[in-house]
């Protein structure tokens, strides 16, 4: 029994240090600027099928994927069964980091 224990906290602690480097890795605050010129068209009012800025209940289950996941959907697009996401947020020009500092934003304007 303590093997199967100090297995599961092993587990347990390497998947609460990858969330916070996922975290760390992006830059919120740079996040908002990206947010207010290219996501807030969809997420501010739901266009889409988008979860919107601040809706706790849409995004606990989207935030549970872990961020690395959202932000791969972000860059990438993705079709759900409630809505869409253009990739990049329907603007090409964007990069990798502005798309995930943007998702950072969403997801911390909305735990």
């Amino acid at each position: 029994m303590s093997r199967f224990f100090s297995t599961v906290c092993c587990a347990l602690f390497v998947v609460s240090m990858t969330s916070v480097d996922a975290e760390a890795a992006y830059d919120a605050a740079a996040g908002q600027k990206t947010y207010d010129t290219t996501c807030a068209a969809c997420h501010k009012g739901g266009l889409l099928g988008a979860p919107k800025l601040g809706d706790k209940a849409a995004w606990a289950p989207r935030i549970a994927q872990g961020l690395d996941v959202l932000v791969s959907k972000s860059i990438k697009g993705f079709q759900g069964k409630t809505g869409t996401m253009p990739a990049r947020g329907g603007d090409a020009k964007l990069t990798d980091a502005q798309v995930g500092n943007s998702v950072a934003y969403l997801v911390g304007q909305s735990k």
